[in-house]
């Protein structure tokens, strides 16, 4: 029978235990600072994606601004041919108005009354 305290390449059961409760606290705290970047680089990416989501909609508006502006000024280039154009709808709505308004004004007559200028 061998006497354990003779034994040196056996460690004891206590320090067996301290080491495997070491690991385990350093497993945890790699696993912690695993989750920890993973939530890191899961913020930066959603931050990124709202970066470039950004990103396209200045591209998106200042396009529109531009679309917007180039019409305005097309409008102020063409500002007398705009003005006749305006003038010459008004011109034709007035005057179809006014003429149906006149047939609207008018009553059916006959043949003999239309012939004779509603004479008879």
């Amino acid at each position: 029978m061998s006497d354990p305290d003779k034994d040196t390449n056996k460690k004891p059961a206590r320090t067996r235990t301290v080491e495997a409760k070491a690991a385990d606290a350093a497993s945890a705290a790699e696993a912690g600072a695993r989750r920890s970047a993973d939530a890191a680089s899961g913020a930066a990416r959603t931050a990124a994606k709202g970066v470039a989501a950004g990103r396209q909609a200045v591209a998106t508006t200042s396009g529109q601004v531009a679309a917007t502006a180039k019409t305005a000024w097309t409008v102020v280039a063409h500002r007398k041919l705009v003005a006749a154009g305006v003038g010459a709808g008004l011109t034709a709505v007035t005057a179809v108005s006014y003429a149906m308004g006149r047939r609207a004004g008018r009553h059916t007559h006959g043949p003999l009354t239309r012939l004779t200028g509603g004479r008879i």
